[in-house]
C-alpha cells in the first residue's frame, strides 16, 4: 500500500466543486488501497478528505502540531493523529510517511508545503511524484506562472515536468501511481 501526502484547504473555499473534489479523491485513494497522510484536521477540505477515505475503509495518518490541535480543530475519530511540536516537524513526519503527494486547493499553507517538498525532490532529498488537483482550474494560473519561469530560464523543463496536474481525481491518481511504479522499479 502506498500512503499519499495530500495538502489542502482547511476551509471549505467559495465553490461547492472543490469540496466534492476531496470526497471523490478520499474515495479514489481508500478504493485503490492507498493510505493518506494529511494535517490532522476535522474542519474545511481536510476534514472532508479525511472523512471519506475513512467511510471507505481506507487507512488515515493526521498530524497535527499541538499548538494547532484546538485551533485547526483536530479530528478526533482518525486511528492515528500524531502530535508533533512545530510546523517543521509536521512536515517531516507527513513526508517521512508518504509515498507520494498531493496539492489540492487551499491558502498559503497549502501552497508552502507543495512547494517546500517540491523543492526537496529538486535538491534530491527524496524521488516521490507530486502533483495538483486543478479543480475548477484552480491551479491553472500557477502552473501558467510555472511554465513562464521555464520560458525565462529560472526553472528547468524537466523539473517543470516533474509537477504532475490533472483536473479529475482518478487521473491525477493514474498519473502518480504511473511515476510510483517508475520508481519503485
Amino acid at each position: 500500500m502506498s500512503r499519499f501526502c495530500v495538502y489542502l484547504g482547511s476551509r471549505t473555499g467559495n465553490n461547492p466543486v472543490f469540496m466534492a473534489a476531496a470526497q471523490a479523491l478520499g474515495r479514489e485513494l481508500a478504493l485503490r488501497g492507498h493510505g493518506l497522510v494529511y494535517g490532522g484536521a476535522r474542519i474545511g477540505l481536510m476534514g472532508a478528505l479525511a472523512d471519506a477515505v475513512l467511510e471507505h475503509g481506507g487507512e488515515v495518518i493526521g498530524v497535527m502540531p499541538h499548538h494547532l490541535v484546538e485551533r485547526e480543530q483536530a479530528h478526533t475519530g482518525l486511528p492515528t493523529l500524531i502530535r508533533v511540536n512545530n510546523m517543521h516537524e509536521r512536515k517531516a513526519s507527513m513526508a517521512a510517511h508518504a509515498d507520494a503527494f498531493i496539492a489540492l486547493p487551499g491558502g498559503i499553507g497549502t501552497l508552502e508545503e507543495l512547494f517546500e517538498v517540491w523543492t526537496w525532490q529538486y535538491l534530491d532529498l527524496h524521488d516521490k511524484p507530486i502533483g495538483v488537483l486543478d479543480t475548477a482550474s484552480f491551479y491553472t494560473p500557477l502552473l501558467s506562472f510555472l511554465d513562464n519561469t521555464v520560458e525565462h530560464g529560472f526553472l528547468a523543463a524537466r523539473t517543470r515536468a516533474n509537477l504532475l496536474a490533472a483536473a479529475e481525481p482518478a487521473a491525477l491518481v493514474d498519473a502518480l501511481e504511473s511515476r510510483l511504479a517508475t520508481t519503485e522499479a
